[in-house]
Parts: structure tokens; C-alpha cells; sequence
């Protein structure tokens, strides 16, 4: 069944962005004319990068990356012979995604000449290269795109792909703990008579919905045997019901009213969470019965630990849809601390792309990766240390469409 379903979905992706009439991968072919192939079948040198060629004069661009961090090395040869590093000079500039160029200057080393500058994540650029050589200049330029695609806005919009901004975010620290939904006693009334005598009429059941004042009971007195009516003390629900007509009263309990639009969670935290959890901590309880969080803050916590070790914390909830049901479980998150941290991203937006964890920033219609250094993590909210910057547009929800949309593309890592 998840295979079938996730079918559909693909051919739905697939489907709509043919529907496009765009090149959702912009990467796929060099554009730049003179001795320039298709990025696919762009010819290898002898040191596995790519081979530029200009008349009897080659340069082989390779990104070097074993042992160092990504760094651009270069040789040449002319009519097959390699040439000597200190006889050729030579500058590249990255062009990357949203107008920030990278330019690497190079000096001899050895047999190659070596690039100033670490090749950052993601190796996706436009890359200009010029380069000198006994009184000639040689320049190419090329396309290496990686983690990149492009959708058309309405089809983007057709397949909720949604962006927020990365910047600042308060990162709450939460615990998880479980417990049950009780009814509040402080809404809660026992119903009994005021003067002892003989039931004469029951006028709710156990489970009739009541409002203050109304005819609950009415009793025969012992002794004025005049008879009297009980109304209900509170609004609610009739919970209990231990009266029938003919029977004394006999100072017994009678009925039970509770008001479901308050309720208690009784909730289990342990020795290792004890500390962190006081009154005033707020608290968000998915209801068992569905919907939307419940919020409310932490009153009371108990100072004696029951047979399992754990106390009871305790919040008063309010629940006027009653989805809060009485004896029911429940699983919470308690908010034990607060963290502003300056740069963060929706936990939400997150994807893996090779071995990194990446989100796919946003500029007009195209997408891109950008590979994330990771901090302290919270319920929606993931803090970053490096890998984008303030104000950049990220796919915040429903990211996956444009990580199947990039695999679909099998654009490689191109060194």
C-alpha cells in the first residue's frame, strides 16, 4: 500500500512538471559553445578532472579533496607534453546561485598549480577560467551544477511548496511525559438533599447535558411532607445517578454534575526530569480523540514520588470541545527552557542529500541545496552554525518534492 501510494505521488511530481514547459534541470548541458561538450560527456584528464582544450593547449580543472578540504588543482600540456606550473597563470571565478562569485587565484606546487581558496559546498557554479600561457590568453566557461533544479511557480504553488526566511528563532528545550486526563473536581458537584425524605421525581439521567438551575430532583420532605425542587448547582453533564423515585434520600449522594470544559492532566515525570519541571512550565497534550494542541501551564507539582518513582506535575487544561476525555492517556511536552539563537531553519524543511543534511534554498524559480552545520535542536526549530545565511529563502514544507525532483535529474558531483 505505501509503495502504490508513493507511485502516485511520483507520477503526480513527474506529471506536473512536464506540465511545466520548463528544464527542471538547468545543469544539464554546457551552453558555451567553442570546444565544449555536454556536462555529462565532458572529456577527463589523466588526474580525473575535466579537460579544457584550446587549439595544441590543454588545462585539466580538477576538484582535489582527499585528505584537504576542496580545493581547485590544475595542469597543463601543450601538443601533449605537460607544461612546467610557474609558466602558467591562472584565475577562476564560481558563479554560484543567488550572485555570490568566488574568485581562486592559483600558484605553483609541484607538478600542478593549486588553488587558493577552500571549493565550499555545494560544488554548484557557473565557472569562468582564464588562463595565460607564453603571451596567450585561453578562457572557458562552463556549467557544474549539483543538488540544483528549477519549477515553474504554479507548479511549485500546485504542489504546496512552501519557503520561509532562515534567520532568528527561540528554541524551547522540552521534555516528554505521559499521563491521563481526569475531571476537574473544583467542576464537580454531589448533588444530595437538603431535608431528608422520599425521592418523588428524577428529572436527568446519567449522561443528560444540564445547565445551571435546572430541575435536577424533586423530594417529598419527612418532615413537612411538603415537596421541594432540586436544581442543578453547576452546568454539565449528569455523571452519576444513584437516585430512583420511591427511594429515601437518606442524606446520600444522589447525583453528580461535571463540567467537562475544564480538566485536569495528571502527568508522570521522573527522577531525571524532576528538576527541570515547576509550576508555571508550559505545556502543549496532543488529545487522544484528535485536533489541535491543547496549551496550559504547569500548577501544581507534587512533592511525593509514588511506587514508580515519578511525581506528578499537574495542569488545568481548558477543554470546551471536551476532545480532553476523562480517564483517557495522554502524551505531553513540557517546556523546561528557553534558547535565542540567531540563525535557524524548520526542522520540517529538512533533507539528506549524499551525507550531508541540507534544506534547498529558494531563488526565483530555482532550487539548490545548501548543506547545513547543525546546533541545538527544538520542537520545530533546528539552530544553524553554517551552510546558509541570514535572510535566504529555504523550502519550509513539503521539501521532499524537490529532493525527488533533483534525484530524478542524477546530476552528479563533478570533480
Amino acid at each position: 500500500m505505501e509503495r502504490t501510494a508513493w507511485t502516485v505521488v511520483g507520477t503526480l511530481v513527474l506529471g506536473l512538471l512536464a506540465c511545466s514547459g520548463s528544464d527542471p534541470h538547468p545543469g544539464g548541458a554546457d551552453r558555451h559553445g567553442e570546444g565544449h561538450a555536454a556536462a555529462e560527456e565532458a572529456p577527463k584528464g589523466p588526474h580525473g578532472g575535466r579537460l579544457l582544450t584550446s587549439g595544441d593547449f590543454e588545462l585539466e580543472l580538477a576538484i582535489f579533496e582527499r585528505g584537504v578540504p576542496p580545493e581547485f588543482r590544475a595542469w597543463a600540456r601543450q601538443d601533449g607534453r605537460p607544461v612546467p606550473p610557474t609558466e602558467v597563470s591562472l584565475q577562476v571565478e564560481l558563479a554560484r546561485l543567488g550572485g555570490r562569485v568566488d574568485a581562486i587565484s592559483f600558484a605553483p606546487e609541484r607538478d600542478y598549480l593549486r588553488g587558493d581558496t577552500v571549493v565550499a559546498e555545494p560544488h554548484s557554479f557557473e565557472v569562468s577560467i582564464e588562463a595565460k600561457h607564453e603571451g596567450e590568453a585561453y578562457t572557458w566557461r562552463y556549467e557544474s551544477f549539483e543538488g540544483r533544479t528549477r519549477i515553474d511557480p504554479e507548479v511549485a504553488a500546485s504542489l504546496g511548496i512552501e519557503t520561509a526566511v532562515a534567520g532568528p528563532a527561540v528554541l524551547e528545550d522540552t521534555v516528554t511525559v505521559y499521563g491521563r486526563i481526569r475531571a476537574n473536581p473544583e467542576r464537580v458537584r454531589e448533588v444530595r438533599a437538603r431535608f431528608d425524605g422520599v425521592v418523588r421525581g428524577v428529572h436527568a439521567d446519567a449522561g443528560s447535558v444540564v445547565a445551571k438551575g435546572d430541575p435536577l430532583l424533586t423530594i417529598e420532605s419527612n418532615e413537612s411532607l411538603n415537596t421541594y425542587s432540586i436544581s442543578a448547582p453547576i452546568g454539565g453533564v449528569v455523571t452519576q445517578r444513584d437516585a430512583n423515585p420511591g427511594e429515601d434520600t437518606s442524606g446520600r449522594l444522589l447525583l453528580t454534575i461535571t463540567d467537562p470544559s475544564s480538566v485536569w492532566a495528571d502527568l508522570a515525570v521522573f527522577p531525571r526530569e524532576r528538576g527541570r519541571v515547576r509550576p508555571g512550565s508550559r505545556v502543549s497534550i496532543v488529545p487522544a480523540a484528535g485536533g489541535d494542541l491543547v496549551t496550559g501551564v504547569i500548577s501544581t507539582v507534587e512533592v511525593l514520588a509514588k511506587a514508580d518513582q515519578s511525581v506528578t506535575a499537574r495542569a488545568v487544561l481548558p477543554n470546551p470541545d471536551g476532545l480532553l476525555v476523562p480517564g483517557t492517556f495522554v502524551t505531553a511536552q513540557i517546556t523546561v527552557g528557553e534558547h535565542e539563537v540567531p540563525l535557524a531553519v524548520r526542522r520540517e524543511g529538512l533533507q539528506a542529500f549524499r551525507d550531508f543534511t541540507v534544506v534547498y534554498a529558494q531563488v526565483g524559480d530555482q532550487y539548490e541545496v545548501r548543506i547545513l552545520e547543525l546546533g541545538r535542536e527544538a520542537k520545530e526549530y533546528v539552530e544553524v552554525l553554517g551552510g546558509i545565511e541570514a535572510g535566504t529563502h529555504y523550502v519550509a514544507a513539503n521539501s521532499y518534492v524537490i529532493k525527488a525532483d533533483i534525484e530524478k535529474s542524477g546530476a552528479s558531483h563533478d570533480h
